[in-house]
């Protein structure tokens, strides 16, 4: 008898059902995305403010941060960088060193519902390597700026965690609004937004 294939599906509120462990392209959607990643919290919740610090929030100060280290990023780029958390949207935000205990299945996982979501925006399933290492190192800037600004972090303990970083707060624009936690309706709008924008401007 022929073993049958595991399966692992989440019903999303769009009404898709998106297997986990084989996700497809087609049943990726921009609102279950910005949904679920405005409705998870980074740092676990332990952060400053009203309200917690969202995975939705946190990839649009990646992808001001990416601007910001180099102005002349194409879309595609920057599209790729606001989308480097998606996979969150089922999977939450699993700190660092659980997803290093956990080993390779959590990241196989993990990539492939990050290709398939690049793929449902029309990008590569993976980006080039020197995209991915500009992305994380505009990664790591939001969480040393996270860390300093909302999680309670001295300037030392951030910097020995996640680098010494090259941008001062005020190199960029508007770091006050950015860094404020936005209600989940505010986060889920302007991940939208920019998602919308960087896709139009690729096809345009």
């Amino acid at each position: 008898m022929a073993k049958t294939s595991q399966r692992a599906w989440q019903r999303m509120l769009s009404g898709r059902r998106l297997d986990l462990l084989d996700p497809s392209p087609l049943d990726v959607e921009l609102t279950d995305i910005a949904h679920g990643l405005a409705r998870v919290a980074r740092w676990n919740g332990q952060t400053q403010g009203d309200y917690p610090f969202s995975v939705a929030q946190h990839s649009v100060l990646v992808l001001e941060i990416f601007k910001a280290l180099d102005p002349e990023t194409p879309p595609r780029d920057q599209l790729y960088a606001v989308l480097h958390d998606a996979p969150e949207y089922v999977m939450g935000d699993i700190i660092s060193p659980f997803k290093a205990a956990m080993g390779g299945n959590y990241k196989e996982v993990e990539n492939r519902l990050l290709g398939a979501v690049h793929l449902r925006f029309a990008l590569t399933a993976t980006p080039p390597a020197a995209l991915n290492k500009a992305i994380k190192k505009a990664d790591r800037e939001a969480a040393y700026l996270e860390a300093v600004h909302l999680a309670g972090f001295e300037v030392a303990e951030a910097r020995r965690y996640f680098g010494e970083p090259s941008l001062a707060v005020y190199e960029f624009e508007g770091f006050g609004q950015l860094i404020r936690p936005w209600p989940t309706r505010e986060a889920h709008d302007r991940f939208v937004a920019a998602v919308e924008s960087l896709s139009a401007a690729i096809i345009g």
